[in-house]
């Protein structure tokens, strides 16, 4: 299975790491280091997922999130997020602000990709791919 898959830090070698990872993986991998980037890459390339870090400057991961959720075009992207924030306070306050899963920094390579695959097979439950595209 392959998917689009965006990667959203403001640390370029965290993406750079993220993005060989899915890659090495047969993932399409596109990339934003803000905030304000990620949500232009999300309306004008219409990724399948989108994993997102909470701490970033200026907009952080958890407004990124509620705009790509209020936006009824992206609103059906799942978003994990990806941070190292471990709090439980952190979690809920990711989930409440519309991510579909929270991953805690460093993330296991296993648990990373069966996360992008289970969501995005949901996905393509919830959204079915035209016959003819």
């Amino acid at each position: 299975m392959t998917a689009r898959v965006l990667v959203v830090d403001d640390v370029p070698p965290n993406v750079k790491l993220l993005e060989a990872k899915l890659t090495s993986e047969y993932f399409d991998v596109l990339t934003a280091y803000s905030g304000p980037e990620a949500l232009d890459v999300t309306n004008r390339e219409h990724p399948d997922i989108i994993l997102l870090d909470v701490m970033m400057p200026g907009m952080d991961g958890f407004e990124v999130c509620r705009r790509i959720k209020a936006d009824p075009a992206t609103a059906h992207i799942p978003v994990v997020m990806v941070t190292a924030l471990d709090q439980p306070s952190d979690r809920v306050t990711g989930l409440e602000a519309g991510a579909d899963d929270f991953l805690t920094k460093p993330v296991q390579d296993l648990a990373l990709f069966a996360r992008v695959r289970s969501l995005v097979r949901l996905l393509r439950l919830i959204r079915p791919q035209p016959i003819f595209p």
